[in-house]
């Protein structure tokens, strides 16, 4: 069985030359005739160069096949073999993967978990992150976790930034946020999911979110990208570690944004992802505050949702631009805003209720401007963030 990687290369190299190099030189690599006794099981192992495209622009995608057996079934094995020191001998873009349908780890909850833990259904997820994240003390983050599981969000995460410090260590942070969760569950019958940032060293982080999770931890957010694939799915297979956890992709476009190396976004941040046993991945919408292609975001939200992985298109998501993602992903997508809840003019409370008369209005059909919504939250958010017809 074969894994099929396709490798961008500009038009001044010789694409079918580098795919050899890849085929031989990412896998057993050569022998000479004091090998000859092993040279059949040694030939089991090397790649195999595949088809050669020229694209419209020059660009040349060389395919690559690589013998399954070469790796373990995890990421970090198929990314040293796929890329490894290759990733160093100048200009290659990994565009696409192909794998295995069992490859990989799966998410224990994913969409269909998530519906089922929050009894949700019908609509999208709505999201906050924790703003601001630093100088704030453990009280003053519940006040606003309080606020927002009253208006009736689903998810809340911190910022992806937020590591433990003297004036918020987790575990105080995470009692305090818990027990103002628990507090509006009592007023409105649901408990909202906050994602507390796992941080720390490699060999503390697996004890530590089994501790939160004891301590009352719904959810979980992991930097995979910073951390570590491998941790993500140490984490992920852990049976004590039983709830969502939030794939945050700080770091992909020091990975992503090259033209002519490192990864395509939507290989990255899609098909890898999907596989590393995330329940929800976020990443840029295109419409959003970060640049971002419209085809990265499609083929992102493609590759999760084939394994069940919940999409989470963020940046800049504000009520305005609900309408474009329903068009775009129906319901099964979290709506995730941080500025878009947390900085609305009359609090983040009314900045989660205008996100659900958004929903309300696109599910009735009725147009999102300024002028056709009614004094409210919503019509606040419209003024500051504008809205589409």
């Amino acid at each position: 069985m074969w894994i099929e990687v396709d490798y961008q290369f500009p038009e001044h190299l010789d694409a079918a030359k580098q795919a050899k190099v890849l085929a031989i030189g990412q896998t057993a690599g050569t022998w000479d005739e004091r090998f000859a006794a092993q040279a059949e099981a040694l030939q089991q192992h090397l790649g195999e160069p595949g088809e050669l495209v020229r694209n419209e622009d020059g660009t040349q995608v060389a395919t690559v096949c690589y013998p399954l057996m070469n790796v373990e079934g995890d990421i970090a094995s198929l990314l040293t073999m796929i890329f490894g020191k290759y990733s160093m001998a100048g200009p290659a873009k990994i565009v696409a993967i192909r794998l295995p349908k069992e490859y990989g780890t799966k998410p224990k909850f994913g969409i269909k978990g998530l519906r089922e833990l929050t009894g949700v259904s019908g609509r999208p997820f709505v999201m906050a992150i924790l703003k601001p994240a630093f100088g704030l003390k453990p009280e003053q983050h519940a006040k606003i976790v309080r606020e927002v599981a009253a208006a009736g969000l689903d998810f809340l995460k911190d910022d992806e930034i937020l590591v433990e410090t003297e004036t918020s260590p987790v575990q105080e942070r995470l009692a305090a946020c818990r027990e103002a969760i628990q507090a509006a569950k009592s007023e409105t019958g649901r408990e909202m999911l906050y994602a507390v940032n796992l941080t720390g060293r490699a060999d503390e982080l697996q004890q530590k979110a089994r501790e939160l999770v004891k301590l009352g931890a719904n959810a979980l957010l992991f930097n995979v990208l910073a951390y570590g694939w491998s941790v993500m799915e140490s984490l992920a297979a852990d049976p004590e570690i039983d709830v969502p956890i939030f794939f945050h992709p700080a770091l992909a476009g020091a990975i992503c944004a090259a033209p002519d190396y490192g990864f395509r976004y939507s290989v990255l941040l899609g098909t890898l992802a999907a596989r590393s046993g995330a329940d929800a991945v976020l990443y840029p919408a295109s419409y959003g505050s970060l640049p971002f292609e419209a085809s990265e975001e499609a083929g992102i939200r493609t590759a999760l949702r084939k394994r069940n992985v919940m999409p989470v298109p963020s940046a800049g998501i504000h009520p305005g631009v609900v309408p474009q993602v329903l068009a775009d992903y129906g319901t099964d997508v979290v709506l995730n805003a941080g500025t878009g809840i947390m900085d609305h003019p009359l609090g983040p409370g009314a900045g989660v209720k205008s996100f659900f008369e958004a929903l309300d209005r696109c599910q009735a059909g009725l147009p999102m401007t300024v002028d056709s919504v009614e004094e409210g939250p919503l019509k606040e958010a419209l003024r500051k963030w504008g809205g589409s017809a």
